[in-house]
């Protein structure tokens, strides 16, 4: 194997592996989107009543949502998170201080959330089935384990061209990584697209604002890194095979 291609089918594992690493930390982690907003009151009733409302099986998505917008939210693709103070009381409250402890508790999206219809007026069952919300949603969440198996797969072929000593099979995990990056950019887009729809139908309440968090930033990074090894995986073969055809018919000659 000529050192060139030896080269880049190296460089091209690397950049597989720190793709596949960023994509996986990306799935598992609930920073896609994070809401950033006032210290909400210290009150008892209303912090159980916010729980309560936001952890029930039956909350629907205006219901989650609007405590994301007020308890300082994130949301990743399994999970939705809110910030509310650890401490409760039945008096008036303390001032605020350094040692005034908040905690975060998070509940996970069931399969039914994940694949549930989204209506043209959240929360309202009767305004009818906003098919392009739905269809973003279950896009943003099977998109990404789509593209982590095609990447794990690519690796298994990569796995047993070295055992064969030969680059050609790696021309199939060339173009498993390049599905794996349309795919990882298709979620990415859907999720911004989602996101964006969500807020024209339910708009932030004054001083609240929002922003795509650092494993939203993960998954971006993660796809140029599997479109750069899908070229080098490619590349490498291709070039490394057509030689070997040109060196055997010149021998043959």
């Amino acid at each position: 194997m000529d050192n060139r291609f030896a080269t880049a089918f190296v460089i091209a594992c690397v950049l597989s592996l720190i793709s596949t690493i960023y994509m996986a930390a990306s799935i598992g982690t609930d920073f896609w989107y994070e809401y950033r907003s006032p210290v909400q009151e210290n009150s008892s009733d209303l912090n159980k009543s916010i729980w309560t409302d936001f952890a029930s099986d039956e909350a629907d998505e205006k219901t989650y949502n609007d405590a994301l917008f007020r308890y300082n939210g994130t949301v990743g693709l399994w999970r939705r998170c809110i910030t509310i103070p650890q401490n409760t009381y039945w008096y008036s409250p303390p001032e605020r201080t350094e040692s005034f402890d908040m905690v975060t508790k998070c509940m996970s999206f069931t399969l039914n959330e994940q694949f549930m219809e989204k209506f043209v007026d959240p929360g309202n069952h009767n305004s009818g089935i906003d098919l392009l919300r739905t269809y973003l949603w279950r896009c943003q969440f099977l998109l990404p384990f789509v593209s982590l198996g095609l990447m794990c797969f690519g690796a298994l072929i990569g796995l047993c061209a070295c055992i064969c000593r030969s680059l050609y099979p790696t021309i199939a995990t060339g173009i498993l990584h390049l599905l794996a990056g349309l795919c990882t950019l298709g979620s990415v887009s859907c999720y911004v697209a989602g996101i964006e729809l969500l807020h024209q139908k339910l708009e932030l309440p004054e001083n609240v604002s929002g922003e795509f968090g650092w494993s939203f930033c993960l998954a971006c990074v993660s796809a140029p890194l599997q479109f750069m090894a899908s070229a080098l995986f490619i590349w490498a073969a291709h070039t490394n095979r057509k030689e070997y055809t040109l060196m055997k018919a010149y021998r043959v000659a």
